[in-house]
């Protein structure tokens, strides 16, 4: 099967939209497919490139000014119609509803291709990061969902990552395709319970022998990760812990800010973007994952955690409470309520029975995710839109 995969956001950037294209690109391919991605270029010129195992075709672009390390192309239909043109593929599954997303569902209309849409974005996503807009952030956000019922309604078939997100959403009753909830998956090989290697430790200059809490994915506004800093300060109090944040965002300079104004920078490692092979053993050192954000379609980065047998603490907002069920592996607490966040981790960390129960339930419920299980899935559907 040739399977083109339109993508506003894919690898190097690091977002759960990105990782989960890559994933299955990558896990496509493996299959024997042939598998070509278009993507922004990182440069901003035009070019193409081998990822692995697959073809990655990059669009002429422009830095994203709402999001640091984001580039995105504008006006590409040129390109994306000469892509499609010369690749002929069999159906086309578009990630995002931006301009790259926007082209390959014009085009392949046009010339009857059947197409795939997945929905990975929220309108409150963006909303958070344009504070001089939230008076109007009700109709902006209205204004953004009809966009994306409309949207989507021109695809052959539509997925969300878990039945939440089509909750949320709110469009399943008015559309008129057929639309499914199909987990963003994760490789489970990648990932173990095994203590992470000592030279991890020293690279992030983290402390061997002392808890560490972990939160890992961008550090933008929407992602409320300020609540989780306030409540590590607070579990200070009577714990021994250390705050471990990996990745980047518009919001770093503000939680640094914060971190030293209540005066615990010696307590909280600030690991910025790093290198993907370290993802898997940042994951390893943590003792506990902790997902402050309330607009998660599923969360990528919190499925990772749970692989490497993490309890989790979230809030219960967004498609959360699919991964991290309430005193099964974790504890889900209100949206901002940093004193239940500090309270749900400082339990966690003094009770070693607890910590062990709600590790091995992550365990058992990130085994439902496994990548294989997304790939037939996605294969299936691929299949009855061509036939």
């Amino acid at each position: 099967m040739k399977i083109l995969i339109a993508a506003d956001l894919n690898y190097p950037v690091i977002n759960g939209v990105a990782t989960f294209t890559r994933n299955l690109a990558k896990g496509l391919a493996s299959r024997g497919h042939e598998v070509l991605v278009i993507a922004p270029s990182q440069t901003g010129k035009r070019y193409k490139e081998i990822d692995e195992n697959h073809v990655v075709i990059r669009t002429a672009s422009v830095p994203f000014p709402l999001y640091q390390n984001i580039r995105v192309s504008l006006s590409p239909m040129r390109e994306v119609k000469k892509i499609i043109n010369e690749f002929e593929p069999d159906v086309i599954h578009i990630q995002m509803l931006m301009w790259i997303g926007q082209a390959a569902m014009k085009y392949g209309n046009k010339i009857g291709i059947p197409i795939v849409s997945t929905n990975h974005a929220m309108p409150e996503n963006l909303m958070d990061n344009l504070k001089l807009l939230a008076p109007l952030a009700r109709p902006i956000n209205y204004m953004l969902r009809d966009y994306g019922r409309r949207f989507h309604s021109k695809a052959d078939f539509v997925t969300m990552p878990t039945q939440s997100a089509i909750d949320m959403f709110r469009i399943a009753e008015k559309m008129t395709v057929p639309m499914k909830a199909v987990s963003n998956g994760i490789d489970l090989s990648r990932f173990t319970t095994a203590k992470a290697p000592a030279s991890i430790y020293e690279k992030y200059n983290l402390p061997p022998n002392t808890p560490i809490i972990t939160y890992v994915g961008r550090t933008d506004a929407e992602k409320h990760i300020s609540v989780l800093v306030k409540a590590f300060y607070k579990v200070l109090k009577t714990e021994k812990a250390h705050l471990l944040i990996v990745g980047d965002g518009s919001d770093a300079d503000n939680l640094k800010w914060l971190v030293r104004e209540l005066d615990i920078a010696r307590s909280v490692t600030f690991a910025g973007r790093v290198p993907e092979e370290d993802l898997a053993p940042l994951h390893q050192v943590g003792a506990i994952f902790a997902m402050p954000s309330p607009m998660e379609l599923q969360s990528i980065a919190t499925l990772e955690a749970m692989a490497s047998g993490k309890p989790v603490v979230a809030v219960n907002a967004g498609a959360l409470k699919e991964l991290c069920q309430d005193g099964i592996n974790g504890y889900l607490c209100e949206q901002d309520d940093d004193d239940a966040v500090a309270g749900a981790l400082t339990k966690i960390l003094h009770d070693k029975d607890l910590h062990k129960k709600f590790s091995e339930a992550s365990l058992a419920i990130a085994k439902q995710h496994n990548l294989d299980y997304t790939l037939d899935q996605f294969l299936s559907i691929y299949e009855s839109v061509i036939s």
